[in-house]
Parts: C-alpha cells; sequence; structure tokens
C-alpha cells in the first residue's frame, strides 16, 4: 500500500519503510508524526480524496535534522566579475512506519526490514 501526502506544502508518494527528506520541521528528533493531509491511498484498492481521503492517515518517525549537499551557484561576467556562492538547505528524515486507508486497513513497517533494524531500536 502507498500513499500521497502532503508534508510542508509538498506532496510526496511514501509505502510503508521509506525514508522521506522533506523541508525542515519544527519537531524534535525522535518523536512520532501523524499526518492527516492524504490525498491518495493505492493498494487493493484505490482511494481517491476529494480533495482529502477521509479518515485515512500516515505515520511518521522524525529521525534527524540535517543539511543536504552543498550546491554551487557561479555568476561571471567576461573582464567585469566572478561570483561563486554555496547553498546547503536544511531539512528533515523521515521514516515512515504506518499507513491507514480509513476504511480500516492499515500496513505497518516490518521489524525485520532494512530501515526498521536500522532506525527502530
Amino acid at each position: 500500500m502507498y500513499g500521497v501526502v502532503e508534508i510542508a506544502g509538498h506532496q510526496y508518494r511514501v509505502k510503508v519503510g521509506d525514508l522521506v527528506d522533506v523541508e525542515k520541521l519544527t519537531t524534535e528528533a525522535g518523536e512520532t508524526l501523524s499526518l492527516d493531509k492524504v490525498y491518495f491511498v493505492g493498494g487493493t484498492k484505490a482511494l481517491v480524496g476529494l480533495p482529502l481521503v477521509t479518515g485515512a492517515s500516515v505515520k511518521v518517525k522524525v529521525l534527524k535534522h540535517d543539511k543536504g549537499e552543498k550546491i554551487l551557484m557561479m555568476k561571471r561576467k567576461p573582464g567585469k566579475y566572478r561570483k561563486k556562492r554555496g547553498h546547503r538547505q536544511n531539512y528533515t528524515a523521515l521514516l515512515v512506519t504506518e499507513i491507514n486507508n480509513g476504511q480500516g486497513q492499515v500496513e505497518k513497517i516490518d521489524s525485520t526490514s532494512k530501515n526498521a533494524v536500522k532506525y527502530l531500536k
């Protein structure tokens, strides 16, 4: 089962066990969030929201806050000037632990999966 959720103004396609990097959130690392803005749930029966799927939710665990890779931007005009600037975007890493489609079907992360063993100790 997978779903399309809105996190911090952006839409992401997630499934159980996925690691998702989103714009920096204000929650602390280690906390669990319940995301209620679910637009679509796919699986054995697809549910499309108008605009949201009623009762559907996605639970995620906040793993860490970090900075992304450096992006270099260069400006240059021949004979005039050169500028080189860098930027590192702040992000929050999330682990999807559970998807509920709102009709009683719930899919949870398998405790033996690679990401569960690594992050859910």
